[in-house]
Order: structure tokens, then sequence, then C-alpha cells
């Protein structure tokens, strides 16, 4: 019985297979390039190099580059939350500490889409602001386009080394008249049909979104690295005439690939300059039971292992890869028991 790939070689997987004769002659026909790296049999969780072989592969840095004096500016979607509290606790050095108020640490769990991201860089760095009225928080209420924070903003992004930033969602309320993307929703007391108009960002604008910030950042602290994570928290709701379950899987290939095609672009800067954390991938391929009760929001057990991968990843911490390789394979094993 075939138990692994890693135990076996590409020739005597295809003698398993019902149709091995049709197979065997496509694997000598077919040239596979330089890379091929197979999909895990589920005997390969098993192994202690899971996670450098079928998770990491490519995505790695030569060597961890964050230690308690780097000083990391972390925001996005609500995920980035778990990164911010866990680095945090771990004495690590966060915006959130350095200056708890500014809209990146107060409402950095909030700003889910590419635009409202954007929107922070420009505002502090290129004293671009965008149109009134665009900016509210979890209850609705306004921020405003103070000149202090704008600068306590553009202070923190000036001494930031590394840039964790995680897109959220691809769905927009925007400003029909001025063009304008809403962080969030639009308050009902501010709701005019006639100009509040939803839309999915298209693959094109979230990429270019993604450059913009890259371009900001690299012009205004060349020496900064940008970590890009994508939260694995699907939707709550899809303004769109269709299921959420769909509209959630639309607006997350949109950015995954969107900031995929972004990083092939620029090989050269990938794992040097530029880094991707695979904490979606490690939600939606690597446990059967993701989510809690509210089906959004991933268990703790998981949570605790995403972070202490990240730390074993980028962080110079006694914590390695190997460690980590261990707690997730009993985190599964765990995870798959509950889901019997």
């Amino acid at each position: 019985m075939v138990n692994s790939v890693t135990e076996i070689g590409w020739q005597e997987i295809l003698e398993y297979s019902p149709a091995h004769q049709t197979k065997k002659q496509m694997a000598s026909s077919f040239f596979r390039g330089d890379n091929c790296n197979f999909n895990p049999y589920k005997k390969d969780f098993e192994s202690d190099e899971f996670l450098e072989t079928f998770l990491l592969k490519g995505w790695l840095p030569g060597k961890p580059f964050i230690n308690k004096n780097t000083r990391l500016t972390a925001f996005g979607s609500c995920f980035a939350a778990h990164l911010t509290n866990y680095l945090s606790r771990a004495g690590y050095s966060l915006s959130l500490k350095r200056d708890s108020d500014i809209y990146i640490s107060s409402m950095g769990e909030g700003l889910v889409n590419v635009h409202a991201l954007l929107q922070q860089f420009e505002w502090a760095l290129e004293d671009k602001a965008p149109p009134q009225n665009l900016w509210h928080g979890f209850r609705a209420e306004a921020f405003g386009y103070d000149e202090q924070v704008k600068q306590r903003t553009k202070r923190v992004f000036l001494q930031t080394d590394v840039f964790v930033i995680t897109l959220g969602l691809s769905e927009v309320w925007f400003d029909e008249e001025t063009d304008g993307i809403f962080w969030r929703a639009v308050p009902t007391r501010f709701y005019d049909p006639s100009r509040h108009k939803f839309r999915v960002c298209s693959f094109n604008e979230t990429k270019q979104c993604i450059a913009r910030i890259c371009e900001l950042i690299f012009k205004h602290v060349p020496d900064a690295k940008i970590l890009f994570t994508l939260s694995p928290i699907p939707l709550a709701a899809t303004f769109r005439p269709v299921s959420c379950l769909t509209a959630n899987s639309v607006s997350k290939s949109i950015l995954r690939s969107a900031l995929d095609e972004f990083y092939r672009e620029n090989p050269e800067l990938l794992n040097q300059k530029l880094f991707y954390f695979p904490s979606y991938e490690i939600i939606t391929e690597l446990f059967p039971n993701k989510y809690k009760g509210d089906n959004r929001h991933p268990h703790d057990d998981i949570v605790l292992f995403i972070t202490n991968l990240f730390e074993a990843v980028y962080c110079e911490s006694p914590l390695t890869i190997r460690d980590v390789n261990s707690v997730f394979q009993q985190t599964r094993a765990d995870n798959v028991n509950s889901f019997r």
C-alpha cells in the first residue's frame, strides 16, 4: 500500500494507479520542469518535515530577521490582531505599543480591503487625504483626517523595520461621485443610494493597490521589509446577490492571486524584501475542523500553532520549525478526532 509521497518515487506511485499504464505514458511524454512539488498524501502529515516540504517551501527567508529590537508595524484584517497580540506578549516591538491611538493601531484589524490599507500609506507618507466621510469605526463612528494623527502615523511608518500587512476581503462600498472607498460599509446615517454603491475589487485593481503600497514603503522606508498574509477568516456576509460561501471564495481568490502575481513579477525581491506567510493555506488546507461555532473564527489551538510557526520562521527565537512541526502534528490529530 502507498503510504507517502516522501517514501516512494514517481514511477512507484504510478504503479498503484488504476490507470497506471496511461499515467506511465504521460509521465514519460511530458516534461515536468525544474520544479515539481506534490500535494501531500494523508500519511505525509505525519512527517517530521511536513511544514518545510509541503507548506513553507519557496517562502522561507534565508534566516530569521526579527528580534526584540526590530520595529514591527502590523495591521490589516482582524486576523492580524492574533499575530500582533502574540508577538507583543512575547516582547517584540509592535506599532500598537509604540502608538496605540493612531488609526493603524486602534482600527488596525478593521482595515480589511486593499484601498483602506493604501489610504493610510498615501495619507501619512504622501499627504494625500481621501474624500470626507470614508473612515468609520466598528460602531460607525467617524474618523477624521487629523493632522496630529497623520504625523504620528508617518513617524511610526518611517521608523518601521518590518511591515506585516494582512489582506482581508475584496468587497467594497464606495462613493460614486468621488470614487472614494470606505474602510468598511456605509453608516446608515450617511447612506445615500444615489451615490453610495457596492462592488467587488477587480484582480488588476487589487494588484495595483498592493504594488502601490510596496512602492510607497520602499520609497520612504527603503530598508524596510514587507510581509503579506491573507486572513483565513471568511466573509460574515456578502452584499452580492449570491451565496456568501461562493462570494467568499471569489473574494479570497482575487486577493491571493493578485498577491501571487505581484510576487512572481518581482522575483528578485522574494524572500529578500518581500515575504509571504501562508496563514490562509494553513486554515483552509491543514485542518478539517477549522472554525468555532460561528464558522468564521479559527479554534484557539490552531491560532496558537500559526503564531508559533510565524515566530519560528521569522523571529530570532529558540523555537524552530521542527519544534512547531511536532505541535502541528498533535494539533492536527486532536482536530481530526474532534471532527469525527
